[in-house]
């Protein structure tokens, strides 16, 4: 019989157990070193998120719930409350640094919130495991595209007539301190994109980041910097909204989201200051690492029923 991983947490200090179906041996975990190993994953896990624009969900929940047993919406809680802890570290940093666009940012988060909606009205009818599998096969081509791309054609001098109006061209600081301009383009598909994104976070209950940057980088065609950048910026907006809910429903419990969100801010800070210094090639093949493990994480939980 597999394993069945649980907490219990019946008062302080809290106890970490395992235990199985056959012989309910309990190996117990005290509350420093439960705190230690969260610390330690969210640092990771803020690093990860602030160079890649994804959040820390993509490690905090699988750390979480697959390697210290804590309950899923406890893990998702923590996940909101790690995600603005990256966004209130990383972003600022990068809005300070000039790397954010603000436009492009505050424009398109109108696109995932409509998405989000229109999720919350279609949800029973939906068969979440099949979209769970098509994204994530849209996940890993999208990160072989990406991988694909030379970063010299993300800078465009051919002028976009929304993107004039909407004044979106902006520029960034290259590794030399030298600003670098570049133009916006198809912003109604990159709009488009952002609603699929605000869906698939409603439908699936997971974070949107990974859609947010290929968006932003292979149909917008911004500098991979600022897409990654950006995406921090909104994803603090989107998990502010959802973590009052997780608050007033009881799922963000101190104990687990306070370690979290301390080294998810230490990872994030210092992913804050690396980032400007990094080699764009490099920065984009971790990227494709990543995205292509949680295409195939998305594909096996479809798969095996993870989103029911």
């Amino acid at each position: 019989m597999p394993v069945q991983p649980y907490i219990d947490w019946p008062g302080r200090p809290i106890a970490l157990k395992w235990a199985t179906y056959e012989n309910r041996e309990v190996t117990e975990v005290n509350i420093a070193e439960f705190t230690g190993l969260t610390l330690v994953g969210g640092f990771a896990a803020g690093l990860v998120g602030s160079l890649t624009g994804l959040g820390g969900g993509v490690v905090i929940i699988p750390l979480l719930t697959l390697a210290l047993g804590v309950d899923i919406r406890y893990a998702i809680g923590a996940s909101l409350v790690s995600v603005i802890a990256t966004s209130s570290g990383a972003a600022a940093a990068y809005v300070r640094e000039g790397f954010t666009n603000l436009r492009v940012g505050m424009f398109l988060e109108i696109a995932t919130t409509f998405g989000a909606l229109a999720a919350a009205l279609v949800a029973s009818r939906v068969p979440v495991t099949a979209i769970a599998i098509v994204f994530g096969g849209v996940l890993i081509l999208s990160a072989l595209l990406s991988a694909r791309r030379q970063e010299k054609t993300a800078i465009s001098h051919k002028p976009d007539r929304l993107s004039r109006r909407l004044r979106m061209d902006s520029a960034y600081p290259n590794r030399q301190g030298r600003m670098i301009s570049y133009r916006v383009r198809q912003i109604p598909g990159g709009f488009a994109v952002m609603f699929v994104a605000g869906m698939l976070s409603g439908l699936l209950g997971i974070g949107s980041g990974a859609l947010k940057v290929l968006a932003m980088d292979l149909i917008m065609r911004l500098p991979l910097k600022v897409s990654t950048t950006t995406s921090n910026f909104m994803i603090g907006v989107t998990a502010a909204a959802s973590a009052g809910v997780y608050l007033h429903r009881g799922y963000i419990n101190p104990a687990v989201a306070m370690p979290v969100m301390l080294g998810v801010l230490a990872g994030s800070l210092l992913g804050a200051r690396y980032l400007p210094r990094a080699h764009v090639r490099g920065l984009r093949l971790f990227f494709v690492a990543v995205i292509l493990a949680l295409g195939v994480e998305m594909i096996f939980n479809g798969a095996t029923g993870g989103f029911r």
